[in-house]
């Protein structure tokens, strides 16, 4: 049975440190056209991220692909649950040419959950890396994974495509997880970024796991801390934490909102746990100043 959150602890009102900047850079605008110009998603505006105008006006964006209506409807997240078009074939070349306009040094990848699809979109997400690649050569390649349904013959389609980071959410801590995401299942995530660092290492390279939570759904320090070690007992090394933000009434309400110093006080405590990078403040995201962390400095 599912947790369910004590609606006199819910919090409406955004905290002073929760502040957005509006876009004045004319590479913002940039960006946003060469988006809409080769009909692609990005996660920064389906997803309602709060530092899509930081980013783009950086000339970075994550690409969602698979299209823009997910096969889940999770309590947390504003991308539309519907059911899916049909993949497009020219995605990813799409994608490879966004990428190589924008002159990015590192992509962030991701896509909605396809579960009407039988290796959940797999087989797209391993043609966009090589596309990626093919296009710009020396690019480091992050992609953001559902769990394809805990699939090996699927997980193992993508690493087969060699992305050098690989980073899979466990979104929240076990006891909220059947709230927060109704059809995901803590282990199973833990097993996903297991399964895909031992993948790589039999295909004979290296890749660095990746994963985040949000914070503020009602989780206890005790908790939290406990996933933190089993990310790292399932091998991963790079973490960002960052606050929930409830993006409408239908949403899940936000318990609380975690005051930056606790954030950095979370940052330290996990990297003297072992984390080899984390990311950890209100605004983070998963894809937020991803290129921070080189992949080659990871202890793997």
């Amino acid at each position: 049975m599912a947790s369910k959150i004590d609606p006199s602890l819910h919090r409406d009102k955004k905290p002073d440190w929760i502040r957005v900047t509006l876009p004045r850079d004319p590479v913002f605008w940039s960006t946003k056209a060469l988006v809409s110009d080769l009909k692609l998603h990005t996660v920064c505006e389906e997803a309602q991220c709060p530092n899509r105008w930081e980013c783009w006006s950086q000339g970075t964006a994550t690409f969602m692909i698979a299209g823009d209506r997910c096969t889940r409807a999770c309590g947390f997240c504003a991308v539309k649950t519907a059911k899916p078009f049909a993949l497009e074939a020219t995605e990813p070349q799409r994608v490879a040419e966004a990428t190589k306009r924008l002159r990015l040094k590192h992509v962030v990848i991701t896509a909605v959950a396809r579960d009407d699809l039988a290796d959940g979109g797999a087989e797209h997400f391993a043609q966009t890396i090589e596309a990626v690649r093919a296009a710009v050569p020396d690019i480091v390649i992050e992609i953001l994974v559902p769990d394809f349904n805990e699939k090996d013959d699927a997980l193992a389609m993508v690493m087969q495509s060699r992305p050098h980071i690989f980073n899979h959410n466990l979104e929240t801590v076990e006891r909220l997880t059947p709230l927060v995401r109704s059809r995901a299942k803590y282990a199973r995530s833990l097993h996903v970024l297991r399964r895909a660092k031992e993948m790589a290492g039999e295909m004979g390279y290296k890749t660095a796991t990746k994963s985040g939570l949000m914070l503020g759904l009602g989780e206890t320090e005790t908790e939290l801390f406990q996933a933190l070690d089993d990310l790292l007992d399932h091998g991963v090394t790079v973490l960002t934490l960052g606050q929930y933000l409830r993006p409408s009434p239908q949403h899940l309400p936000v318990v609380e909102y975690v005051h930056p110093d606790t954030f950095e006080n979370y940052r330290q405590i996990a990297l003297k746990k072992g984390f080899r990078h984390v990311a950890s403040a209100p605004l983070v995201r998963s894809s937020y100043h991803a290129a921070d962390f080189r992949p080659e400095l990871d202890v793997i």
